[in-house]
């Protein structure tokens, strides 16, 4: 219930829900191996393709990061903030919030490898849902929403219809098939594209059906070891045959 535009104090957490529904889904979801600098707080993406009778279901898993997780409360920890984010933080309203809502404002303050791994379901793959086409566009997502400074991309909602000839798109022609990934203490066959600059990208063919693909900043590569694992109590069943 909404009062005045203001989450009431007993709202509840959206994640539970957002946790809930992918719980129910037919397929495993996989993260990242369990790591001292990594926190999963379920904070998932869900994206579902096809409405009621879904054609494709993609689960992306967020972290927060912790370069010292020894200590939390080390400065090394904060994420590099803007004043008037910071500002906006700092701010205390005069009313209550959620719990939930007051921690996850809290946890703005430390940095977070976004949709760090993506699990994607897909019911009749065709040419564009390979495991390279869904690894080049696993990456460019992850360019095009959290490097756009970096690359130039101007602020604000696109001007016209997307193009993908700009220079810094991840491509095809950039992603090698000879690489290999651990998965549930495994290591199994992938490609990766280790040409960007900016991010490091990695992925699997689970099943048929079933890929999952990985996108760290390179940045944060020494903070995180790069092998999966089920998430525990998500999925039915394992996806790997």
């Amino acid at each position: 219930m909404w009062i005045s535009g203001r989450l009431p104090a007993d709202a509840p957490d959206p994640r539970v829900g957002l946790a809930e529904r992918v719980r129910d889904l037919p397929f495993a979801v996989y993260g990242l191996v369990p790591q001292s600098t990594l926190e999963d707080l379920d904070s998932l993406g869900l994206t579902v393709v096809g409405g009621a009778a879904p054609t494709q279901v993609t689960v992306a898993v967020t972290y927060t990061l912790w370069r010292n997780p020894d200590d939390h409360d080390d400065p090394v920890n904060l994420a590099e903030l803007d004043e008037n984010t910071r500002a906006a933080l700092d701010q205390k309203p005069p009313w209550r919030r959620p719990r939930w809502l007051v921690e996850a404002a809290e946890r703005m303050r430390y940095p977070m490898i976004s949709e760090a791994v993506r699990t994607t379901w897909t019911q009749d793959p065709g040419e564009y849902e390979t495991l390279p086409q869904q690894l080049v566009q696993h990456v460019n997502h992850i360019l095009m929403n959290h490097f756009r400074s970096e690359l130039g991309i101007p602020d604000g909602p696109p001007s016209g219809p997307p193009s993908f000839d700009e220079p810094w798109r991840a491509r095809l022609s950039g992603v090698n098939p000879r690489s290999h990934l651990e998965i549930d203490g495994v290591e199994v066959d992938a490609v990766e594209i280790d040409t960007d600059p900016f991010v490091f990208g990695i992925g699997a063919q689970l099943s048929p059906e079933i890929v999952v693909t990985v996108v760290i900043p390179r940045a944060d590569l020494p903070l995180v070891r790069l092998g999966l694992a089920t998430r525990p109590d998500r999925g039915a069943s394992s996806a790997r045959p």
